[in-house]
């Protein structure tokens, strides 16, 4: 009696006793073949759990990278009204845009920067004596060839 999904069954000494070789490699066998269904069932559980909380994680991120769009362009609209106590209504939204493509400007260069820092480095020399090497092995290949 072999249940896939119950627990592996406890044989008492007694049986192991009276059983043959064979009939304990053949409980040996079943038991290590129902454990092992078992782990990897509760491994699909686990990583199943995992992967929900992972993605309603990365769900909440993303609702909050919008909601923080959408506050961001209020701060700039008030920025624009603030301004527009001041100047004309055009001229304040035009003073807001200008600084704002100017930040941006700056954050470019920054990550341009930041980019070609974290470029892999070229072996330059490490080539150059690969390259060497290989023309030696060729000069000298031909020379006793020829010699």
């Amino acid at each position: 009696m072999r249940s896939d999904e119950g627990p592996v069954t406890n044989t008492t000494a007694p049986d192991l006793e009276r059983a043959s070789l064979a009939e304990l490699v053949q409980r040996l066998t079943e038991q290590t073949t129902l454990l092992a269904r078992q782990e990897v069932a509760l491994a699909k559980a686990e990583v199943s759990q995992k992967g929900k909380q992972l993605g309603i994680g990365v769900g909440a991120f993303g609702a909050a990278g919008v909601v923080g769009l959408y506050a961001l362009g209020a701060l700039v609209a008030a920025a624009i009204l603030a301004l527009a106590t001041a100047v004309a209504g055009w001229v304040a939204a035009l003073i807001v845009a200008v600084v704002l493509a100017l930040v941006a400007g700056v954050m470019a260069l920054v990550g341009k920067k930041r980019v070609q820092r974290g470029s892999p480095p070229v072996p330059e020399r490490a080539i150059d004596s690969t390259k060497h090497d290989i023309e030696a092995a060729k000069t000298a290949a031909k020379e006793g060839r020829h010699g």
